[in-house]
């Protein structure tokens, strides 16, 4: 095994731990427990300790967690469907983890909002970038800019808001109301824009 492959293994764990109980909850220890690496291998890939890991989860994961979202909803051509398809697949995956693992950035941006302003700001960045993104999608049945940016950010309060109350209640039903109402959003956005 060589040194990409520790710091990928490095890298998964801390993923899922952050993901999972959150930054405070995650120690170092554990990461290298989970990575099957020594604890010092940590600092040699991540010379700023947790905080870089961490920092570095958020981009990595979040960014891939975005493309995720974006390749469901292309995976189907309809677009009110293919959104009542992407939150049906969030639930059946957030289900299949016993309501574990849900956005990868979620439990970490509620918890470092106010406490850590690296975090917070890696945070905010790959909202931006889902936004930005979500909003180009949206832009495809919208032509107004504000319109879609407003969806963009609909879609994904709604997913973030869902995962939320579906892992509280242990019901992937949220999620799925949510979709539908996204669909619902889109429909009534592109509706208005065709009386305009």
């Amino acid at each position: 095994m060589g040194q990409s492959d520790t710091r990928a293994r490095i890298q998964s764990a801390a993923t899922a731990l952050f993901r999972r109980h959150g930054y405070s909850a995650t120690g170092l220890k554990r990461i290298a427990t989970e990575a099957h690496a020594p604890f010092g291998s940590i600092y040699h890939f991540f010379p700023g300790g947790k905080q870089q890991l961490a920092e570095d989860m958020i981009r990595t994961s979040g960014t891939e967690y975005g493309r995720t979202v974006l390749a469901l909803l292309d995976s189907v051509p309809d677009p009110m469907e293919s959104l009542v398809h992407a939150f049906e697949a969030a639930a059946d995956d957030l289900a299949a983890t016993d309501y574990a693992d849900a956005c990868p950035i979620g439990t970490v941006a509620l918890e470092v909002a106010s406490s850590n302003e690296v975090l917070r700001g890696a945070t905010a960045d790959v909202f931006e970038e889902w936004v930005g993104a979500a909003a180009q999608w949206f832009g495809r049945w919208v032509a107004d800019p504000e319109t879609a940016r407003s969806l963009a950010y609909s879609m994904i309060m709604m997913l973030e808001g869902a995962f939320m109350l579906s892992r509280a209640a242990r019901d992937p039903e949220p999620l799925r109301v949510a979709g539908r109402s996204m669909a619902e959003l889109l429909r009534t956005a592109v509706a208005q824009a065709g009386e305009g």
